[in-house]
C-alpha cells in the first residue's frame, strides 16, 4: 500500500508535541487557591445535617468515588484556609442533581445552611463549572458541610472546590484559547462537508457532518465555551455535554462503516461498525439525558454503554489496515490520540482516579488533531472516489458507444438510431433513405466474406462522406444501410450518395468482376413539426420503396413525399440508373 510515510511521522510528531504542550496545564489548578474536600460520605435521604456534624460520621482521606448515591456529603475543614481569605463560593463540575445544601458549622456546633435547587446554580464563564454562594464563613467556622441530593456524576463530587473567586477553578486563558482555536477548526470541516455533499452525494459526508456537530457541541458544553455567550441552566449543560459526546462517538462509527474503501472491511465488520454507531446514538444518548428516575444507574450505564465505541473503532481500523486500506491509516492517525484521551476521561468518569478539569485540554487538543487529519482523509477519499467515478463513466461511455456502433464500419447501428430517432427528427432530419447493396450475396460466395466486409466498409465510407454534414449514415445489418438527411435538396443529395457507392467500392476493393451497385428507397417528410412518424413506420415505407427499386431493375431509387395536406402521400418510383 503506497502511503506518504513522512506525512505519518509529521502528524504523529505533532500529536506528541501538542499533548506534551497541553500536559503542563494539569499542574495549573493545583497552584490555585481552591480548597478540596477533606472528608466525604454517603447516606439515605433521611439523614440530616445535624447527624453529619460529628467528625466520626465521615470517611476522611481519598477522593469520593461513590457512584450515584441517594445523598452524597462533602466536608471542608477550616484549617485549609486558616492563613488565607475565607472562601465565599462552592464550585463543582456541571452535572445533574436534585438539590445542594451548603452549611457552615462553627466551633460551638451551631450550623447555618442554605438549600439550592438545580436551577439556582450559576455557570461560570470559563469552564464546565457552576457556583453557589456559601453562607458567611467567619473566623469561628470549623467546617463547611455540603449535602448533594441525587448526584448523577462522580466528577460532581470529586471536582468540588471552595474558593473566593472563579479564577481559582476556571480554565486558564491559554486553555480557553486552545478551546476557541479547536472550535474554529471544527467549523471549516462542517463547511467542507456541505460542499462535498453537494458534489458527492455520499453517506459518509453526512455522517462526518454529524460527527463534527457532536464535537462542536462537546466543546461548547463540556469545555464551557458556551458560557461566554449565553447562560444556560445547569441541567441543560449537564445533559448537552454527554449527549454531544454520544452523538460524536455514534457518528464516528457510522462514518467508519461508510467511509472506507470497498473491500476494506469484511461485511460483518462493516455491519458491526454501523450497528455499533446506532447503539451509541441510542443507548448512551438515552442515559445522557439523566432523568432523575434513572439517577441510580445512568452515570455507570452511560460510561459502560459508550465504551464499546472505542473498541469497535480500534478493531475495525486495525482490520482495514491489515486488508490494505489507505483511508484506515488516516483514521488511525486521527483517532489514536482521541481514543487515548477519551479512555482517560472515561477512567475519571468511572471514579477510577481523580484528576483536575484541565486534563480535558488534552482531549480538546486531540480533537483538533482529529479534525485536521480527517479533513485530509476526506479530501483524499474524495479524489479517489472521483477518479473511480470518472473511470466508471468513461467505461460506461465506451460500452455505450460499443453497443450503439457497428463494429465493422464504425457507423451508428440500429440500436443507436432507434434510441436517438425522435431527437434527430426534431432536429430536422426528415428524409429517410434506405440503402441495400445489389447482389451482395454473390460477392461473398465468389470472393469470400473478407472481400465482402471490405465492400461494406467502402460503402460506409461513401455514405459517411464528410462533404455532407447534414447527413447521418447508419448500418442496420448485413448489406442494409440508412442515411438520414436534412436541409435543401435532400433527394438529390441522397441520389449522389447512392451513385458514389460503386465508385468507392471499385477504388478500395480491387478484383471484383462487376460494379457493386445499390438500390435506395427514400421517404421525405414534408412538415416534421406537424407530422410525427416512428422509426418503424419510416423503415416500413422505405423498405417497400427499396424493393420496388430492385424490382424495377436495381441500381436506382424510388421515393415518396409525405405531406400534411393530403391523405394520400405523393409517391414516385424514380428509376434512375447509374
Amino acid at each position: 500500500m503506497a502511503f506518504p510515510r513522512d506525512l505519518v511521522r509529521l502528524i504523529l510528531g505533532a500529536v506528541l508535541l501538542a499533548l506534551a504542550w497541553a500536559a503542563p496545564a494539569v499542574a495549573h489548578s493545583a497552584q490555585e487557591m481552591a480548597h478540596t474536600p477533606t472528608c466525604h460520605a454517603t447516606s439515605g435521604p433521611t439523614r440530616d445535617l445535624a447527624a453529619m456534624a460529628p467528625r466520626a460520621a465521615w470517611i476522611c482521606g481519598g477522593a469520593p468515588t461513590h457512584r450515584s448515591p441517594p445523598v452524597a456529603w462533602l466536608r471542608f475543614e477550616a484549617e485549609a484556609w486558616a492563613e488565607g481569605a475565607p472562601p465565599r463560593f462552592f464550585y463543582t463540575r456541571t452535572a445533574r442533581h436534585e438539590a445542594i445544601t451548603l452549611a457552615v458549622l462553627d466551633a460551638e456546633g451551631r450550623m447555618v445552611s442554605r438549600r439550592f435547587g438545580e436551577s439556582e446554580g450559576t455557570p461560570i464563564a470559563a469552564g464546565p463549572v457552576f457556583k453557589l454562594p456559601l453562607p458567611e464563613v467567619t473566623p469561628d467556622t470549623r467546617a463547611v458541610i455540603v449535602r448533594i441530593d441525587k448526584p448523577h456524576s462522580i466528577p460532581l463530587l470529586a471536582e468540588a472546590r471552595l474558593a473566593d473567586h472563579p479564577e481559582a477553578v476556571a480554565r486558564s486563558q491559554v486553555e480557553m484559547l486552545v478551546l476557541a482555536l479547536v472550535l474554529g477548526m471544527l467549523v471549516l470541516p462542517l463547511l467542507f462537508d456541505i460542499t462535498f455533499y453537494l458534489v458527492l452525494r455520499e453517506r459518509f459526508v453526512v455522517y462526518h457532518a454529524l460527527l463534527v456537530t457532536g464535537m462542536i457541541g462537546y466543546l461548547l458544553f463540556a469545555g464551557g465555551l458556551i458560557n461566554l455567550f449565553v447562560v444556560l441552566p445547569v441541567a441543560w449543560l449537564a445533559v448537552l455535554a454527554p449527549l454531544s459526546w454520544a452523538i460524536g462517538c455514534g457518528a464516528a462509527q457510522l462514518f467508519l462503516s461508510a467511509f472506507l474503501e470497498a473491500g476494506a472491511l469484511a461485511p460483518w465488520v462493516r455491519r458491526l461498525a454501523f450497528w455499533g454507531g446506532c447503539w451509541t446514538l441510542a443507548v448512551p444518548g438515552f442515559f445522557a439525558l439523566q432523568f432523575h428516575a434513572t439517577q441510580p444507574v445512568d452515570d455507570l450505564a452511560y460510561f459502560l454503554s459508550i465504551t464499546p465505541a472505542a473498541a469497535i473503532a480500534t478493531f475495525a481500523i486495525v482490520h482495514a489496515i491489515r486488508r490494505g486500506s489507505r483511508s484506515a491509516v488516516f483514521l488511525a492517525v486521527a483517532w489514536t490520540p482521541l481514543i487515548m484521551t477519551s479512555l482517560e476521561r472515561l477512567a475519571r468518569g468511572l471514579g477510577l482516579y481523580v484528576g483536575p478539569v484541565s486534563l480535558d485540554t488534552m482531549m480538546f487538543v486531540a480533537t483538533g488533531i482529529e479534525v485536521v487529519v480527517i479533513s485530509l482523509a476526506i479530501a483524499d477519499r474524495f479524489l479517489a472516489i472521483r477518479h473511480e467515478r470518472d473511470a466508471a463513466l468513461s467505461e460506461a461511455r465506451m460500452l455505450e458507444q460499443i453497443s450503439t456502433r457497428d463494429a465493422l464500419t464504425g457507423l451508428m447501428n440500429r440500436r443507436g438510431i432507434e434510441a436517438r430517432f425522435d431527437e434527430l427528427l426534431a432536429q430536422g432530419f426528415d428524409t429517410f433513405a434506405l440503402v441495400d447493396l445489389d447482389r451482395f450475396k454473390a460477392i461473398n460466395d465468389l470472393h469470400g466474406h473478407q472481400v465482402g466486409d471490405a465492400a461494406l466498409i467502402a460503402c460506409a465510407g461513401a455514405l459517411r462522406s464528410g462533404s455532407d454534414r447534414d447527413a447521418i449514415a447508419v448500418r442496420l445489418g448485413g448489406e442494409e444501410f440508412v442515411v438520414l438527411l436534412r436541409g435543401p435538396r435532400t433527394l438529390e443529395r441522397a441520389e449522389a450518395l447512392r451513385r458514389a457507392i460503386p465508385m468507392r467500392i471499385a477504388q478500395e476493393v480491387p478484383g471484383l468482376e462487376m460494379p457493386v451497385t445499390a438500390s435506395m428507397g427514400v421517404v421525405m417528410l414534408g412538415d416534421a413539426a406537424r407530422h410525427k412518424m416512428a422509426f418503424a413506420e419510416f423503415y416500413a415505407r422505405a423498405d417497400a420503396l427499396m424493393y420496388e427499386a430492385k424490382a424495377s431493375g436495381r441500381n436506382r431509387l424510388a421515393y415518396e413525399r409525405l405531406t400534411v395536406f393530403s391523405s394520400v402521400p405523393e409517391r414516385r418510383r424514380d428509376e434512375r440508373a447509374a
